[in-house]
């Protein structure tokens, strides 16, 4: 195996991943006590939800969505080949990991968007306070718990995604936390096709 190693991860995908995971915890245990914090923490949320959308587009090789976007049947096959000792490793994502960038994605939109209705809603505040600030008490209530629903499921694919890391970090050979601190990864891994 080579130890020559390649910058995959962008200093701005590394910051964002990393800013993302802080907001998002922030985000979510100060959701009852702390209005004012969770708030300020859904707009970072939002806020480097849309740089990533951008950076998905213009940003480097590995960072842009082309260049690992697959159908889920990819990902399928490629989570049935793990049980193989050669399968196949991947330069960025690969396609369990693709799938999980997308999945994240759209749930913390959902959140983000959900939380939005809510703070227009309940303390008519908020971009969206011109939509929600005259709906009944009944759809409020359903805004939040639609909105409590995204929060928790993200967490849930949280766990998916970390679980993944470590499964994938074992079983490839590398740490794929570290390559999301420092942006490197070994050389001699395959394309994502």
């Amino acid at each position: 195996m080579s130890n020559q190693t390649l910058k995959i991860w962008d200093v701005f995908i590394r910051i964002f991943h990393w800013s993302l995971v802080f907001a998002f915890a922030v985000a979510y245990f100060t959701e009852d006590d702390y209005q004012q914090i969770h708030v300020y923490s859904g707009y970072t949320i939002l806020g480097l939800l849309t740089f990533r959308i951008l950076w998905g587009f213009i940003g480097s090789e590995h960072a842009k969505f082309r260049s690992f976007m697959v159908k889920p049947s990819v990902a399928i096959a490629y989570l049935k080949n793990l049980k193989n000792k050669d399968s196949k490793r991947y330069v960025g994502h690969n396609p369990a990991g693709a799938m999980m960038v997308m999945a994240l994605m759209f749930s913390l939109t959902a959140t983000v968007i959900l939380g939005l209705l809510v703070y227009g809603a309940e303390e008519f505040s908020g971009p969206f306070a011109f939509l929600t600030a005259n709906v009944s008490q009944s759809m409020a209530h359903t805004l939040e718990e639609l909105h409590e629903f995204f929060a928790n499921f993200t967490l849930f694919l949280i766990f998916l995604h970390v679980l993944g890391v470590l499964f994938s970090s074992h079983h490839h050979k590398e740490n794929l936390t570290a390559s999301m601190v420092h942006g490197k990864k070994r050389s001699n891994q395959e394309k994502l096709s």
